[in-house]
């Protein structure tokens, strides 16, 4: 649980932290006080530090006992105009290397101890992420380098966050597309890291190759109208060496169908991932140079997308349904249940848990993720409140 950093800021060596990461300690005391760094308790008590403080991303985690680093996974730019991002962004690159941005969610799996944790986008260690990544990445790696991140993508339908069916997965699957150094967060260059998880038999997400940057457009436009076809998501592109940061494309089918998915449960979420996926549809029109007939079917499959699942939401409140979001989990212990449980109250998502199922080995938990901000604005409109 979260509780009041004051309390246990004593618990974090401000110097040795102020050192290691090369920030003074007065930045790291204010965003103490400003509860920007906050102190998570668990298994394993860790600061996280919920935003950017000077050069530190946010998401990063501070482990108290045994002492130790995770940075945070630096947030990937977006191009809209795709060649003239490559010409400008890596016009010091011969080539850049293209690999798949997978649709699940952002783990990053490391060693505390001795103990396997996964740790989520934002600096929480997720009990379920971590009964998966022990069983999926296991300790080999780690005991041969303790100082290391993999950044990956978990995937499949078994997700409480993005569950996709589309990539043939029977569970969950992790995919790494990053390694990094953990106190530093040094990424390791593209093609060495591929070949030690291929060394470890750990899989990587799909790689298209490495293209001249005078060629790199026409391939990537290619890749990107081959994912959109299966539903998926897009590409990251990146300077092989990892020496500039890489920058992300995705497909029109991948934008549509985030906003099926949020207008669904409109009031929670920000305007921002609306307005950003619209304006993704826009500029790749004007790039793709559209003829009029494929105008008129993004801009049709553009509006159905908003407005269909916004009106099925609407209709259920107004049928008497409660707005939620159906998910599920498949976990060996009962305890991971329980404990996933008490981590979702932590992160402030309410939801409700079925009674497990043994299949096999294993419980499948069916999970009603409740969307409350929709539930109650859909409510009072149609109790008659005015939109303001």
């Amino acid at each position: 649980m979260r509780r009041d950093v004051s309390e246990f800021a004593k618990k974090l060596d401000i110097g040795k932290l102020s050192g290691l990461l090369d920030i003074p300690e007065h930045r790291i005391t204010g965003a103490l006080k400003r509860k920007t760094v906050q102190y998570v308790w668990g298994k394993k008590e860790l600061f996280r530090f919920d935003k950017p403080v000077s050069s530190i991303e946010g998401g990063t985690s501070v482990f108290t006992k045994p002492f130790d680093i995770v940075r945070g996974f630096p947030k990937i730019s977006r191009t809209l105009m795709l060649n003239p991002a490559l010409q400008k962004h890596f016009s010091s690159c011969r080539k850049v290397a293209v690999e798949e941005k997978m649709n699940g969610y952002n783990v990053r799996v490391a060693l505390i101890g001795d103990a396997l944790v996964a740790l989520t986008r934002g600096g929480f260690i997720c009990p379920y992420t971590t009964e998966k990544a022990i069983d999926l990445v296991g300790l080999d790696f780690f005991k041969d380098h303790p100082e290391l991140v993999l950044c990956g993508e978990m995937v499949g339908p078994d997700s409480p966050y993005v569950p996709k069916t589309f990539y043939d997965i029977e569970s969950l699957d992790f995919f790494v597309f990053d390694i990094r150094e953990k106190i530093t967060g040094k990424p390791m260059p593209v093609m060495k890291r591929r070949a030690l998880m291929e060394e470890y038999g750990i899989p990587s997400v799909r790689f298209f190759g490495e293209f001249e940057i005078g060629e790199a457009h026409n391939e990537i436009s290619q890749i990107i109208r081959e994912l959109g076809g299966s539903m998926h998501e897009g590409v990251v592109i990146k300077d092989p060496q990892m020496i500039l940061p890489p920058v992300k494309y995705t497909s029109s089918q991948s934008n549509c169908a985030d906003l099926r998915y949020a207008f669904e449960f409109y009031n929670d979420f920000g305007r921002d991932f609306f307005f950003g996926r619209v304006c993704r549809e826009a500029f790749q029109s004007v790039e793709w140079g559209e003829d009029e007939e494929s105008l008129k079917k993004r801009c049709r499959q553009l509006g159905e997308n908003l407005l269909l699942p916004m009106i099925k939401t609407i209709k259920k409140k107004k049928d008497g349904e409660r707005i939620a979001e159906n998910v599920q989990i498949r976990v060996k212990s009962l305890d991971t249940v329980k404990e996933f449980e008490e981590y979702l109250k932590l992160v402030g998502v309410d939801a409700v848990f079925e009674a497990p199922e043994k299949i096999g080995n294993e419980y499948l938990v069916r999970i009603r993720k409740i969307h409350q901000s929709t539930n109650d604005r859909t409510e009072a409109i149609l109790g008659g409140q005015l939109w303001s």
